[in-house]
């Protein structure tokens, strides 16, 4: 096999290129070429799938899911495991197959796309992985708008799966999925035809992050101010990072009275703001900061890791953790053990204990606490308070600093603008950019913090409901008029359809950083900035100036 790859879909792609040999994230070449075979595979089910449903056929869940694993698991830092990205590849096209048949028994006539005539044959597989799928095109914008869409799907596909597990399903955002896939798949396609979908994707971001919102609320209650602790006990502990809620209520339950604790780290940190979880007297604290510094603090932890979703860091070939470290759901790692779902929908800790019982307990990394909790509900219970600070001018604006962290220097912008707010203004935070300003003693306004973390990055739906009541509360008659401003961090998938959920909602001037993504095209940037008023940072004192201040 030919040794490169092409990969942009996450900010730290080389000099905002691409990267061809290696992947930054550790993604090796070989990983690389069966992500992109399983993405052409889902584009063809999803076309097939799109073609059935218009034509009356009945919703499928076999292939609802595999729809959602399939973009789930090709997410930055989600699944290494060739093996397992493979076994999705086969699993998709025995659907397809099956997709095809039913086609011809119902007369359903099917676009000639490649993606849904290509057989699928073992023979072919590096040769289909590397066509480079989307980035096929010779168009730079149509290119451009199609990886936009595909990213977003990325998303929405990780939020929906997290929704499914709890119950929770809505076979419109399926739909819908579907037909995006079949809107990439034609080669065909033009920007004008293209565009609107990219707008869609947006809308259906919204749809996902609030039927997850209901998903979570409904299981776990609404998140309330929680003080979180961010030391260590003396006992022995296991450490569960990603977003899967259900998976850390299985956990907890299963290690209720062994003599275990359990740690959060990463985007699980606001599993402590919800009262059925919060119960758990065995879930002492959050451990360490964003996914980029796994290594180093993993490497102190001493007990089992369970990762439930993505961002995996590939360990070191001596790092002390890497043989008691296990996957889930849509994640994946070679020699790493991956703990299946049972058919009751509950997965089976055991092996994880009866490792930890035999761990120390956590080393001290840092001390102290950290607080969070504010979501939609709480935020409306404080909202008495919030409107006052903002009429008496206590309050003089909000800046939503929402989405990811990453280990790039230039992401100390994030950290250095937080401390360089005036003293006036509240930060409403989600997802894991939190972790450059969480820590930070930034006091409080009339006894509101001036950090308001909602919780993980699906949780900035919640920033899209206060801004929608503030509005109402206010009689603005735009959102754009309310005084919020948006300084939002990108690193992949999750953050652009975050991005594009908030443009679908009419919000205009939004800031992100730290660089521009490589897969938009200037024409895209230009229709994005002329339309919607996207911006870039640029220094601290300037976008202080720029975005506060005005």
């Amino acid at each position: 096999m030919e040794n490169k790859m092409f990969c942009f879909q996450c900010q730290e792609t080389a000099k905002g290129t691409g990267c061809t040999l290696r992947g930054v994230c550790g993604k090796l070449p070989e990983t690389s070429r069966w992500m992109d075979l399983l993405l052409s595979v889902v584009r063809g089910v999803g076309t097939i799938y799109d073609a059935l449903l218009a034509k009356g056929a009945a919703a499928d869940i076999a292939v609802d899911d595999f729809i959602v694993d399939a973009l789930f698991a090709t997410i930055t830092n989600a699944n290494f495991d060739d093996d397992a990205l493979l076994a999705k590849v086969d699993k998709g096209l025995a659907i397809k197959h099956r997709l095809l048949d039913e086609a011809s028994r119902l007369g359903v006539a099917l676009p000639k796309y490649h993606e849904v005539e290509w057989g699928g044959e073992k023979a072919d597989y590096q040769a289909e992985g590397d066509r480079e799928t989307v980035l096929r095109n010779s168009d730079e914008d149509v290119r451009s708008l199609k990886e936009l869409t595909v990213l977003g799907l990325k998303g929405m596909a990780a939020y929906y799966e997290h929704a499914a597990r709890l119950g929770f399903r809505d076979e419109s955002i399926i739909r819908f999925m579907a037909s995006a896939l079949s809107a990439v798949s034609d080669p065909a396609a033009t920007v004008d035809t293209l565009l609107p979908v990219v707008l869609t994707t947006g809308k259906y971001g919204v749809d996902v992050m609030a039927l997850l919102d209901k998903a979570n609320t409904t299981a776990y209650g609404h998140p309330e101010i929680t003080k979180v602790n961010i030391g260590v006990g003396k006992r022995p502990g296991i450490l569960i990072s990603g977003h899967d809620l259900h998976d850390i209520e299985d956990l907890l339950e299963q290690t209720q009275g062994t003599g275990i604790d359990v740690y959060t780290h990463g985007e699980m940190l606001p599993a402590h703001y919800y009262p059925k979880l919060k119960k758990y007297s065995h879930l002492v604290g959050n451990y360490g900061n964003a996914w980029w510094k796994q290594k180093e603090e993993f490497a102190h932890f001493n007990g089992p890791i369970v990762f439930t979703t993505n961002c995996i860091v590939p360990p070191a070939p001596n790092a002390n953790y890497k043989d008691r470290v296990f996957t889930s759901n849509s994640t994946g790692y070679p020699g790493w053990k991956h703990i299946k779902t049972s058919a009751d929908g509950h997965k089976d800790f055991s092996e994880v204990i009866e490792m930890a019982r035999h761990c120390q307990a956590p080393e001290e990394i840092e001390q102290g606490e950290i607080v969070g909790g504010f979501a939609h509900n709480q935020v409306f219970a404080l909202a008495d308070k919030i409107v006052e600070a903002v009429k008496s001018g206590a309050i003089r604006k909000f800046v939503v600093m929402g989405g990811c962290d990453g280990r790039m220097k230039s992401r100390n912008y994030y950290a250095d603008f937080a401390k360089a707010l005036p003293s006036d203004v509240v930060i409403l935070t989600s997802g894991c950019a939190k972790y450059k300003y969480n820590k930070l003693q930034l006091g409080d306004i009339n006894g509101i913090p001036r950090v308001l973390d909602a919780g993980q990055c699906n949780d900035s739906y919640s920033w899209a409901v206060v801004a929608l009541k503030l509005k109402e509360i206010f009689g603005a008659a735009d959102i754009n008029d309310l005084p919020i401003a948006f300084n939002i961090a990108w690193y992949e998938q999750k953050a652009v359809i975050v991005l594009l959920a908030l443009l679908s909602l009419g919000v205009k001037n939004i800031h992100i950083g730290p660089t521009l993504p490589a897969f938009v095209s200037p024409a895209v940037l230009k229709v994005l900035q002329d339309n919607f008023g996207l911006g870039t940072i640029s220094t601290v004192e300037d976008d202080i100036q720029n975005m506060i201040m005005v």
